[in-house]
């Protein structure tokens, strides 16, 4: 697997994988790795095509109350896991050449970015956006694969990459869990012994609003006792909602696609899920 930490090495890097006759895949990720990203990896080598994932703990998705200095850094570890996935090329690259000196670009997609997440982040989706469309630039990818955890993020990705006419293909992939059921994510491992025992009640909780919804239950009761639950188990809750699964627009119409979304808080962790409601 190469490392490259340069932009024109990276260039480089590419043209070469191309003159292979290769396509190229992307996953791109902020480090930590665990279970969930090495999917992404395994999902995107497909025969004929390298894979590249970056590594950058983008500081603009971070607000000004949120863990940037605590987020987990293991650059050896995370380089060790790519390369025994099977990687062709991890690319990491510095601060100063995804936002040099007098930089004063930003990526904004409306609509799919203000609600949910978008208000209790304000300025998050602004900063997914602008460093994703930097690394569609630089390492022009023919896919780029992201997990549907962060299902949010991945309906902002594909309508900011439909709207700049990026020839990209998106690709979701599903939820990667522990065996018990929680989602895999960077963050679990601030959960302390306890915590994390409480933890599971998310996906459990998630899990039967969204089979009462699909058997034609009242969502809004659904909803209530969701997140009623969630507080008994000791969660604070930022928002339960029931969206439409391709909009994240409230209260989908008849025949739409519905995504049951969540984001709470177990003692200084913010996680979140959601889960596809399936008409029963």
């Amino acid at each position: 697997m190469l490392t490259v930490r340069d932009l024109a090495a990276l260039r480089e890097a590419v043209r070469e994988f191309r003159a292979e006759g290769m396509r190229v895949a992307l996953v791109p990720t902020m480090g930590a790795l665990h279970a969930g990203h090495i999917a992404l990896v395994e999902a995107a080598k497909r025969p004929g095509t390298k894979v590249v994932a970056s590594i950058f703990v983008n500081p603009r998705q971070f607000g000004p109350n949120e863990d940037l200095s605590r987020y987990p850094r293991r650059e050896k570890a995370d380089l060790t896991m790519l390369e025994d996935a099977g990687c062709d090329l991890a690319w990491l690259p510095p601060v100063e050449t995804m936002y040099p000196e007098g930089f004063a670009s930003n990526v904004q997609v409306a609509g799919v970015s203000e609600g949910l997440d978008g208000a209790a982040r304000p300025g998050h989706f602004d900063g997914v956006a602008t460093v994703v469309s930097k690394l569609f630039n630089q390492v022009a990818p023919d896919a780029a694969y992201f997990g549907e955890k962060d299902y949010q993020q991945l309906q902002v990705i594909r309508r900011m990459v439909t709207d700049l006419d990026f020839d990209i293909e998106i690709v979701g992939v599903p939820t990667q869990r522990d065996d018990d059921g929680l989602a895999l994510s960077s963050r679990n491992i601030y959960l302390d012994e306890t915590e994390r025992q409480k933890a599971v009640a998310l996906p459990r909780v998630l899990g039967i609003a969204a089979r009462a919804i699909g058997r034609g239950d009242d969502p809004a009761a659904a909803l209530a006792e969701a997140e009623a639950s969630l507080t008994g188990a000791g969660f604070t809750v930022d928002y339960v909602a029931l969206v439409d699964a391709e909009t994240l627009e409230a209260n989908p119409g008849a025949g739409r696609p519905r995504r049951l979304l969540a984001a709470v808080r177990m003692g200084g962790t913010r996680l979140i899920d959601n889960i596809a409601v399936e008409e029963v």
